[in-house]
């Protein structure tokens, strides 16, 4: 399987991450959509921005487009983009950000702690969740210093009202970890692999039937 950071780079530069994003979340919401109405679970769906992507002219009409042509509901979207994408041009940042809140959508600080914000971004920014990254949460349960970030971030986060996400996750042990923390969301390995839509929709009706 081709990873995001094979080809992303590429597109980026060619201009070809616009279309290949618009067709990344056509393909999201019209799926997540389509499982709605095979009566399974009301899940959210995440897709990540790409910077090129969130500064296009036409990104919130093709936000709003796309929605209106899928119908799905806007609460069950969410858009993340890394906070060094806010920080290159914080103006234009809140602007969009404000108006995909409008919209009704979600919106993910992705790869927190990764960036070279002021942590009063965090503040301003008009986000739902912050996701942890990955490098944070791998050694969680050995690093004290990777658990010291780990557990400011969720009880900042908390302070400020905004969900928690945690990615890369893999064990147990770091599931106990974040869960006793009040960690709201995991992503990871321990749960699935990445699977095709056909697979994930099995996955979704055997998940609805385990009490």
């Amino acid at each position: 399987m081709t990873e995001p950071i094979d080809f992303v780079p590429l597109a980026e530069g060619s201009r070809l991450i616009v279309p290949l994003g618009e067709w990344v979340i056509r393909a999201a919401c019209s799926q997540a959509k389509a499982w709605q109405d095979q009566g399974l679970p009301r899940l959210r769906v995440a897709v990540n921005i790409s910077a090129r992507q969130f500064q296009e002219p036409g990104f919130l009409n093709t936000l709003e487009q796309v929605l209106g042509e899928t119908r799905l509901d806007p609460r069950m979207l969410d858009l993340e983009i890394t906070e060094t994408m806010a920080m290159q041009n914080v103006e234009l940042a809140l602007a969009v950000l404000r108006q995909m809140r409008e919209m009704g959508m979600g919106v993910v600080l992705d790869d927190f702690g990764t960036g070279h914000s002021s942590l009063s971004y965090l503040k301003l920014l008009p986000v739902t969740k912050v996701k942890i990254d990955r490098s944070f949460v791998r050694d969680v349960t050995r690093d004290a210093g990777d658990a010291a970030i780990v557990s400011a971030v969720i009880a900042m986060a908390q302070s400020l009202k905004l969900r928690v996400i945690a990615e890369g996750v893999e064990t147990t042990d770091q599931l106990a970890y974040l869960k006793e923390r009040g960690c709201h969301e995991i992503q990871g390995y321990l749960f699935s692999r990445p699977m095709p839509a056909w697979a994930m929709r099995s996955f979704l009706a055997g998940r609805e039937k385990t009490p």
